[in-house]
């Protein structure tokens, strides 16, 4: 049994669990509510997106609903230990976060619209926390595919921002860091479309009620 800690701490290297070379389950082959490929490699028109926003059972269904979205899995990202379980990320003692993938068709909808549905599904104030999910794997982050994908969640953040202080909350915590170096490890298959199969499952996720302006943020072609 592992326990987390009572004040949440990012891990260092020294203390992180040694992981495993490769996971210990097999990922299912089809996501159960879009009819897609969990795995990649996907179609070259599309585009992938990495987002933490709290328990990602109810992040993932956010992204499941929103239109264009081609396929979406849980995971976790941003930490030292690989190929972590889920016991071993809830010690807090792998430095990982829940992670929702978000596999999208960018003629369908943008990267920037995206975003809107992360900050407007979760407080991003928090820290290592969403509501009464408390820990490291908890934290707000968003980890960036390209250049192009900073530049819009930078701009984005900052424009949140400013909604946010306009309407009394505190500053903006989420990680804003680039995927490469970061590896995503697809969660247990039993987190996959959780919420698809277990409709009355517990959801943490909901938003603070101050809307994301979209239009003002804009990649570099």
């Amino acid at each position: 049994m592992f326990l987390s800690r009572r004040v949440p701490q990012l891990p260092t290297p020294e203390e992180a669990l040694p992981g495993r070379p490769a996971p210990g389950f097999e990922l299912p082959s089809r996501h159960t509510v879009l009819g897609n490929p969990l795995a990649g490699p996907y179609p070259d028109h599309l585009e992938t997106a990495d987002f933490a926003l709290g328990c990602f059972w109810g992040a993932e269904r956010k992204f499941w609903q929103t239109k264009g979205v081609w396929t979406t899995l849980v995971g976790y990202q941003g930490g030292l230990t690989p190929n972590p379980t889920y016991e071993e990320v809830c010690s807090g003692l792998t430095g990982h976060t829940e992670v929702v993938r978000v596999v999208f068709d960018p003629a369908v909808v943008s990267y920037e619209t995206l975003l809107k549905v992360f900050w407007e599904s979760h407080d991003p104030t928090q820290g290592f926390r969403q509501g009464n999910d408390v820990g490291t794997q908890y934290r707000s982050a968003i980890y960036t595919q390209s250049p192009a994908q900073t530049a819009t969640a930078e701009s984005s953040r900052a424009s949140y921002q400013q909604a946010l202080s306009a309407a009394g909350h505190g500053t903006i915590t989420t990680e804003l860091l680039p995927a490469e170096g970061r590896p995503f490890y697809p969660a247990e298959a039993y987190h996959q479309q959780y919420l698809d199969k277990n409709p009355a499952g517990y959801c943490g996720i909901g938003g603070i009620g101050v809307s994301c302006p979209v239009g003002v943020a804009k990649a570099d072609d």
